[in-house]
């Protein structure tokens, strides 16, 4: 019904009686179902109303994504670093031809404040994680996709948690982070969605190689541990 538009969002669905009969199942089946589509932010309980097609917006029905990604297997942070370098490197593409003047205004401030936060011996690892993830998800707004940019939304902040857990004297590469923060808004700033694809997907390639460089620094302290036990 809602995938082939019969009802749309906002539409209140038919009573239960009504949709088991008209499918031939029964009552639990049915509920069961209806649990699913709720938990997945399709349709919403109104208490005394009814049940209802949510607006469909596509950051929550793309919410889900957020649990895949916060379970912590061996490997997990690097496919999801990778998935945002595929789908970034094209929003930032995508963001070039259309930015606006007041988007261009907005992200320049964003990286005023990020780049505040690597002052020297005032170092803030998490106020600077809060800006880069802003910055990006500004980015993927003004791809004027609104699927793309929710994908990359469910994604942005928990692949950029593991910065939060650097020491001190990674200020060198927070600092390198920001200059190509920096790279990309110029190409954004030209219109040129070329250069923006190629500064994104570098900026996003030298996170994957620095997380990969962590996790194996962190497999061999593990490692160490065991066999001095």
């Amino acid at each position: 019904m809602i995938a082939s538009g019969e009802v749309k969002a906002g539409d209140r669905l038919p009573v239960e009686k009504e949709l088991a009969e008209r499918w031939g199942v029964s009552r639990g089946p049915l509920r069961e179902g209806m649990s699913a589509l709720s938990a997945l932010g399709v349709v919403e309980t109104r208490q005394g109303d009814g049940t209802y097609v949510t607006e469909l917006d596509p950051t929550t029905l793309l919410s889900p994504l957020g649990f895949y990604s916060e379970l912590g297997e061996p490997g997990r942070a690097a496919d999801l670093l990778a998935v945002r370098r595929v789908l970034e490197t094209e929003a930032a593409g995508l963001a070039a031809l259309t930015i606006s003047v007041d988007e261009i205004q907005r992200l320049g401030g964003l990286l005023e404040g990020l780049g505040g936060t690597l002052a020297p011996g005032a170092l803030e690892h998490e106020t600077f994680v809060d800006a880069d993830a802003a910055f990006h998800r500004a980015v993927a707004a003004a791809s004027g996709n609104p699927a793309l940019a929710a994908l990359i939304d469910g994604l942005v902040s928990r692949t950029l948690r593991g910065r939060l857990l650097r020491a001190d004297d990674d200020r060198d590469a927070l600092l390198v982070a920001h200059t190509e923060h920096l790279d990309i808004l110029r190409a954004l700033r030209a219109h040129d969605p070329d250069r923006a694809r190629i500064r994104m997907a570098a900026h996003l390639r030298d996170v994957e190689e620095s997380a990969a460089a962590r996790e194996e620094g962190a497999g061999r302290s593990r490692t160490s541990g065991l066999l001095l036990r």
